[in-house]
């Protein structure tokens, strides 16, 4: 059951289109169900004779002596609107059901205490199966104003109790940190245009792809700007450093033809200026060439950093865990950009399902994470990488939206949960897309017998103890295949399984031969970084990389998109 709490000033207008037909003639018998006084509540629903204009008045009664006694100035802000919504599959709720919802939701939400004979005029209005309004005129009989400091966040845990009583979907309780849903409004523009999205879900994903690639604020801007998005910063009066900034959608506009602006916090928490200004390293890094001495590196770079990642997330610190989860979610904004492939779709399903998963109300230590933010970038400047690398990554990046879903569990962090759980279930699908081709051909590419039993008394002298499960591993073939790689990129293969069979623990794993084979997959070439050393010392310069621009995640706009590719 979900309530969305917003406010007004115009009585009358919320009376027309809630007893109306509604945008798409949607609405069917709208009438009162709960009221401040059944009596008292003239009904255009029930009532021939009732007009909206003298509901109105009933319920602004209070606000009119107010305003009277304010020398004809109207309290701001006087008209407070609840939809409350079942989920879909819950069962019908009978009108006597929807009041008894309603007077507990104006009473947990301050409107109206249960006994408060001055408390605000309001009535609940049903016009579908499945969801109510609840409107009232917030000033009281007394004169004053109700106390509905977070009466959202006290709705919704009334809303709570009431899913339990009445055996309804349980939803996921809230901590304050999720972005604002777009309002009825933005959704039925956004279906009059035919767009799969509403402009402000754009603008927030586009926002995290770019943050999650570039190195500078001025970057961050400049890259937005490049995308054909519209941008108004803020300066400070006396400073005049930014402060603060809009986004604004391409073509996006009001009925009098201006942009429709969205504030960097309004998109969401984490795009503030401020939260921004965290995750984005100092000025001068901007300045610097970005080289890349071997096209492999990000990739194993980011694996190592999202191995480690996942090792934080079990140390108990919890503000560096929360910022390996902030960072995690920008590198999967730029493992999605920088790979090619059928998986692609779910990389990006993986990113935006991530973004409720990457900050709770736990402050992030964002400089725990460098590391891990640092190598993601670097995928932002990488060319193609040879598909076992990908695959390695991916690999490591499934293990982790399952610690992460596990981790926010922990802590009762339960929408952050099942968003780090809807993301695994897409890199799980990514990775299963992608992975069979590679390991058949790493089969196919076997050594002979000769060298596959050496490499079995290497897995029996490293891992006595899982040495048994990896040899009857399907995948056993396509790691003697890796070994035989890594040996020659001078490796040892018996020291190098001892050291990646001790990163976690491989009791748990379904295939224990196919996570070694990740593993060493991501380990460094050893012979063609000692060739680079010298390369370096001989005055051999390294070739620059091309940076690549943030891909569109799959939740897109796309005409708007197509016309400032």
């Amino acid at each position: 059951m979900v309530p969305d709490v917003s406010t007004g000033s115009d009585t009358r207008g919320l009376i027309v289109y809630l007893f109306g037909p509604g945008r798409r003639d949607e609405h069917t018998d709208p009438h009162i169900v709960a009221a401040w006084g059944m009596a008292g509540a003239p009904d255009p629903g029930r009532d021939p004779t009732a007009t909206y204009t003298h509901l109105a008045k009933r319920l602004d009664h209070h606000v009119d002596l107010r305003t009277r006694e304010l020398g004809g100035k109207k309290p701001p802000q006087h008209v407070w609107h609840c939809p409350v919504r079942t989920a879909p599959g819950d069962r019908y709720l009978t009108d006597a059901e929807w009041a008894e919802v309603a007077r507990r939701i104006v009473h947990a939400a301050g409107i109206a205490p249960e006994g408060d004979e001055k408390a605000c005029r309001w009535i609940a209005v049903r016009h579908a199966d499945d969801h109510i309004h609840i409107m009232a005129t917030t000033v009281r009989a007394d004169g004053r104003r109700p106390r509905t400091h977070h009466d959202g966040q006290r709705a919704q845990a009334e809303c709570r109790k009431i899913e339990a009583e009445f055996d309804l979907r349980r939803l996921k309780s809230g901590d304050l940190t999720a972005p604002r849903t777009p309002t009825g409004a933005e959704r039925a523009k956004a279906e009059r245009q035919s767009q799969t999205v509403t402009a402000r879900q754009w603008l927030r994903e586009q926002a995290y792809a770019v943050a999650a690639a570039v190195h500078s604020e001025a970057d961050y801007f400049t890259v937005l700007q490049s995308l054909g998005i519209k941008v108004k910063t803020r300066l400070g009066p006396e400073t005049g450093d930014v402060i603060g900034y809009s986004l604004a959608a391409p073509d996006d506009t009001n009925a009098v033809g201006e942009p429709v602006w969205y504030g960097g916090s309004k998109l969401a928490p984490d795009l503030s200026i401020n939260r921004l200004r965290e995750r984005l390293p100092d000025q001068k890094v901007a300045d610097h060439p970005r080289y890349v001495a071997d096209p492999a590196d990000p990739w194993r770079h980011t694996t190592t950093a999202i191995h480690t990642a996942h090792t934080v997330l079990d140390s108990g610190d919890e503000a560096a865990a929360q910022g390996h989860l902030a960072a995690f979610g920008d590198a999967l904004y730029n493992i999605a950009s920088a790979t090619t492939g059928p998986h692609q779709a779910e990389l990006r399903a993986a990113a935006t399902a991530f973004n409720r998963a990457r900050r709770s109300a736990t402050r992030a230590d964002h400089q725990a994470a460098t590391a891990l933010r640092k190598a993601a970038k670097e995928l932002a400047y990488a060319s193609n990488a040879p598909g076992g690398l990908v695959i390695a990554l991916l690999f490591a990046t499934v293990h982790l939206a399952r610690a992460a879903a596990k981790w926010h569990e922990q802590r009762g962090h339960e929408q952050q949960a099942a968003s780090a759980e809807e993301t695994f279930c897409h890199l799980q699908a990514g990775y299963q897309q992608a992975a069979p081709p590679v390991l058949a051909d790493l089969a196919r590419r076997a050594p002979r017998a000769a060298t596959a039993r050496r490499f079995e008394q290497d897995v029996r002298a490293a891992l006595p103890d899982h040495a048994d499960r990896i040899l009857a591993d399907p995948t056993w073939t396509a790691l003697t295949t890796t070994l035989a790689y890594a040996e020659t990129a001078g490796h040892n293969p018996r020291r190098l399984l001892a050291a990646v069979g001790t990163q976690r623990e491989l009791d748990s794993a379904e295939h224990p031969a196919e996570v070694l084979n990740w593993r060493i997959t991501a380990q460094p070439n050893r012979r063609a970084q000692a060739a680079r050393r010298q390369s370096t010392i001989s005055g051999t310069t390294a070739k620059s990389a091309t940076p690549h621009l943030p891909v569109t995640p799959a939740a897109t706009r796309p005409e708007e998109h197509s016309r400032h590719r």
